[in-house]
């Protein structure tokens, strides 16, 4: 199979990019590949809204790209977070031309809300399902697109370099060049070639390597995994952030029910077990210091206390307001016997998002040739040490935007994508042969169970040199175990994802013990102080 623009995932990022391309180029074809059902993304479950500048008599682009800054730590890059704020307005407006509808009050006006770490009412948002709503109006217009093809459940192995063409590929090698990828056809049970022009990498996060998450199940690191076999640069991986106030339920592991900062944003007040509001003891901003410091407190109380969970009190806020605005977190806490008008929540935190990634300069490029990476999967430099509540969904529409610009820009200018002396023709179909059916999903289930029990236990909220290097030695073994599965069985999704995951893992825990202080979303007890020299951690 070839196409001229390939495109790997279908959450807001991949969308945004296709649809763009597709109408840039309509006589280029466009190929949206999809591991499960097109609308299965991270961007589905995305409940707060996304966050622009919209109030200009409160606000400004100043304060949005000073409150994105100060939760940074220090890390981030501040030509991108004025890219992004700055042309992050623009991408709403577009989204909304294309029929996504976001809340407005009884005048007619928005309806903004405020979250963790903002300091001004600027959250734009469609009930608590904000993402469902953006995804929803993206597919429509895919749809009219007709150089468009939606491949569904297929699920992408790896990238195809000049690795393949038998060259030696290392991390130093110059102009390491995407040719396209292979990916297993879950419906014929094949792996196919597919060549590509551009390919752009929007394969969403990796919460799955952790035993909780908000995240869905089809979050597994993908495409950071398999641009790092590709030998692509990786940005930041130890900062993981853990959404504070997930929906706790005993026995319950796996993807956790999300209870979104918009509700402490609209007064949720969070309560230890002997019903004090303590946050007043960890920051001045309470409730809504940004998530790093919001986590660590509950993970503090959880851990001071023994318990399992904290509270989120909403027994004070008008509830007529509270249905109105949150009826998912209402009709799921009713569910399972929470009157959110009589007693409190129940929450913890759980991995949510990760703030590096697959490095990439302000125009989504990586450091492999013709590929681009966008979304969550990408490190741009805009979250640096901890994301600001908000500003991903923005950041996936701004970097889709621009890599659709340079990738337009790169196949008008040449005419079509130039291959240097490459020859495509050479690029080798899949080999199976001296591999033989799995026979026993045991050995994948259970390597996956110790991968998200040890990377909870030793690589969450707070940290330690200890935990790290135990956590490290248990990954070589379940690489090598994985290796050694994957060399001589046939590829199925689990074993490719278990594969991903345990790579990811990894990464996450050299860059983590690769820095020496504690910064954003890491924090080591080793190295409780922040070093005076400000690095980003890249392998």
């Amino acid at each position: 199979m070839q196409t001229d623009f390939l495109v790997i995932g279908s959450g807001i990022a991949g969308l945004t990019y296709a649809l763009k391309v597709a109408r840039a180029c309509p006589d280029k074809k466009v190929t949206i590949f999809t591991k499960t059902t097109s609308d299965e993304t991270n961007t589905k479950y995305a409940q707060g809204g996304i966050a622009g500048v919209w109030d200009n008599e409160n606000d400004s682009f100043e304060k949005h790209i000073e409150d994105t800054l100060i939760a940074g730590d220090g890390l981030c890059n501040e030509r991108t977070v004025e890219i992004v704020v700055k042309e992050g307005v623009e991408r709403i407006k577009e989204i909304i031309e294309w029929g996504a509808r976001f809340d407005k009050d009884q005048d007619g006006d928005y309806a903004l809300g405020k979250e963790g770490g903002h300091s001004e009412f600027r959250i734009l948002h469609h009930k608590d399902v904000t993402g469902r709503e953006m995804e929803r109006a993206l597919l429509e217009e895919i749809k009219r697109q007709p150089n468009i093809e939606v491949i569904t459940h297929c699920f992408v192995v790896d990238i195809i370099t000049q690795h393949h063409l038998g060259y030696l590929v290392t991390k130093s090698t110059p102009d390491i060049e995407c040719f396209g990828v292979y990916a297993l056809n879950l419906r014929t049970k094949k792996i196919e070639k597919i060549e590509s022009g551009i390919t752009l990498l929007a394969t969403g996060g990796n919460g799955q390597v952790y035993r909780t998450t908000t995240n869905p199940v089809i979050a597994t690191g993908d495409g950071v995994a398999m641009a790092y076999r590709a030998k692509g640069r990786i940005e930041n991986m130890e900062f993981i952030q853990f959404h504070p106030t997930a929906l706790y339920e005993a026995g319950v592991n796996g993807q956790a029910f999300l209870i979104t900062e918009a509700v402490r944003g609209d007064g949720g007040i969070l309560r230890n077990s002997d019903g004090e509001a303590f946050m007043e003891r960890y920051d001045e901003r309470k409730d809504l210091a940004p998530r790093d410091i919001v986590a660590r407190a509950i993970d503090n109380e959880m851990k001071r206390t023994g318990t399992e969970h904290v509270w989120l009190d909403c027994r004070h806020m008008d509830q007529e307001k509270f249905i109105h605005h949150f009826p998912n977190i209402h009709e799921k806490c009713l569910s399972i016997g929470i009157d959110v008008a009589k007693d409190m929540i129940p929450v913890a935190p759980a991995a949510h998002y990760s703030c590096g990634g697959i490095k990439t300069d302000e125009w989504a490029r990586t450091s492999i040739r013709h590929l681009y990476a966008a979304g969550e999967c990408a490190s741009t430099g805009l979250h640096g040490a901890n994301r600001l509540a908000s500003n991903s969904l923005l950041e996936a529409m701004v970097f889709a935007h621009r890599a659709y610009e340079d990738a337009v820009k790169k196949m008008k200018d040449t005419s079509g994508i130039e291959w240097g002396n490459w020859n495509r023709d050479a690029i080798p179909d899949w080999r199976t042969e001296g591999t033989t059916a799995p026979k026993e999903m045991i050995l994948i289930t259970q390597s996956l169970k110790e991968l998200q029990l040890l990377m909870s236990d030793y690589v969450g909220i707070v940290r330690t040199d200890t935990r790290l290097e135990r956590a490290m030695r248990r990954l070589d073994l379940l690489h090598e175990e994985t290796e050694d599965l994957y060399k001589t069985t046939e590829v199925s999704p689990q074993l490719c994802q278990l594969r991903n995951m345990i790579t990811v893992g990894y990464l996450i825990v050299k860059s983590a013990q690769f820095r020496h202080e504690s910064r954003g979303l890491h924090y080591n007890t080793d190295y409780p102080y922040k070093s005076e020299q400000v690095q980003n951690i890249v392998l």
